[in-house]
């Protein structure tokens, strides 16, 4: 018997947040006719991609460039336009956004300066909400958007540490790092760009990392990389993609370890690759090492696992994030380990209603992933499609938490990682077998 999660009769759907995931709900449910209420805890929209985005969950800097192409991050009906560039400034990101609101009156629908302070299940699939007015509302659907790099996860490592640390969420501008002895933890894209930031303005600049990465390029032979990372790419099997990216990155950087970027301990795509033109050359140039974990805090100095010890003044931890919903309680969801049980990574089969977007990490862009999934919702809220039963669901969970575990390292990092085209089909096919369910349903 399919999972009903039709909008209750007479109610309205809620969604927390106006960023990236949150714009594309509400986009999805006024094209489908579904009321709703929308709660931005900061001023305006943009998410992590505003510069101090005063809703204290910005993750943007200065010198904040996208990763993936706009050809593959703009959205199915809003292309971003010739102005902008291949790979753009967080600005040109937000600018995007604005456009888009204002091309669909999405932020006339938004309460701004409003917090979710709780939300829970009541009867009949519907949702009380509490806001930081102290107001309590009744809806039939809650649509958490509210994104998942904004809780720094900072290592715990012996000892203390005498200077200034802060995390990479913390970070804004190069002014931070100038005539300074920085120390980055992590080799992510964040950790990479302050690396490459802290080698212009630090007089001191070291990279801290435990596993080493993959690092691929932008561009390859003068296509962004996520255009060789296509469908075909991903219908290949794991170890030929493996073959084929490496010899690409080969073509265009060569070995990392004649930079003096260590190999990883790991096969290409069992961890997320990194992304970054600029880190090599400057690694190959002396401005950045590159050193193994740290083994202890001594003061102003810190001990690396290969029994260097070199004084600091600054450590910046970007070593990721802890997914977190305060506003959930931990008996209607639980994250531990980072794991969060989603079907689809956006349906949950416990509760009735509660739905996720943009709670993935693609290997690839985000937006137009985010966007499918609030069509997939609307759809179910509409009663136009349906979702399985969920014991269906439950399986299918295990099922894709084994795959993650032998496809990826044993990280928290990896609970929600996807293959953009992969999973761009998966939803796809959902919609496609929901409206079959739907129609069994309603016969």
């Amino acid at each position: 018997m399919a999972h009903s999660s039709t909008l209750p009769q007479g109610t309205a759907a809620c969604i927390i947040g106006a960023g990236c995931s949150g714009l594309v709900a509400a986009k999805a449910l006024q094209e489908c006719g579904i009321p709703y209420d929308h709660f931005e805890m900061g001023s305006d929209i943009g998410g992590l991609w505003r510069l101090n985005n005063d809703n204290g969950r910005a993750a943007a800097y200065e010198t904040l460039h996208i990763n993936t192409s706009k050809k593959q991050m703009e959205l199915a009906d809003f292309p971003m336009g010739e102005e902008m560039p291949v790979f753009g400034h967080h600005s040109d990101v937000v600018s995007y956004f604005e456009a888009y609101a204002d091309a669909f009156d999405l932020k006339e629908s938004i309460t701004f300066n409003t917090r979710v302070e709780a939300a829970w299940p009541t009867e009949r699939g519907r949702w009380a909400v509490t806001l930081d007015t102290g107001e309590t509302r009744t809806y039939g659907a809650l649509i958490v958007a509210s994104g998942h790099h904004w809780s720094p996860n900072v290592p715990d490592f012996p000892g203390a540490f005498g200077g200034e640390t802060m995390h990479s969420r913390d970070y804004q501008s190069p002014k931070q790092l100038c005539d300074k002895r920085v120390l980055i933890v992590g080799i992510g894209n964040s950790a990479c760009d302050i690396a490459v930031d802290a080698s212009r303005v630090a007089d001191r600049a070291v990279l801290s990392t435990r596993r080493s990465a993959w690092i691929l390029p932008k561009y390859i032979l003068g296509y962004p990389l996520d255009q060789w990372n296509g469908p075909t790419m991903e219908r290949l099997p794991l170890w030929v993609r493996r073959i084929v990216l490496r010899a690409l990155k080969w073509m265009t950087f060569g070995d990392q370890e004649r930079y003096g970027v260590p190999k990883p301990d790991h096969r290409l795509l069992e961890e997320h690759p990194t992304v970054s033109q600029e880190l090599l050359p400057a690694v190959g140039d002396g401005r950045v090492d590159v050193w193994p974990s740290i083994e202890r805090l001594e003061g102003a100095h810190v001990q690396f696992e290969d029994d260097r010890s070199e004084p600091f003044d600054l450590i910046v931890y970007a070593t990721g994030y802890n997914i977190r919903f305060p506003f959930l309680p931990d008996d209607v969801m639980a994250v531990r380990g980072n794991q969060v049980d989603l079907y689809r990574h956006v349906a949950d089969p416990e509760q009735p209603n509660l739905y996720f977007v943009g709670l993935i990490q693609p290997l690839g862009a985000l937006m137009p992933l985010a966007e499918l999934q609030a069509k997939w919702i609307a759809g179910l809220l509409e009663g136009r499609l349906a979702l399985p039963d969920s014991s269906t669901m439950r399986q299918t969970i295990r099922d894709a938490r084994q795959a993650m575990r032998e496809r990826y390292t044993d990280s928290p990092r990896h609970t929600i990682q996807v293959d953009f085209w992969r999973y761009k089909q998966t939803l796809e096919q959902e919609m496609r077998e929901g409206r079959q369910r739907a129609k069994q349903s309603g016969s």
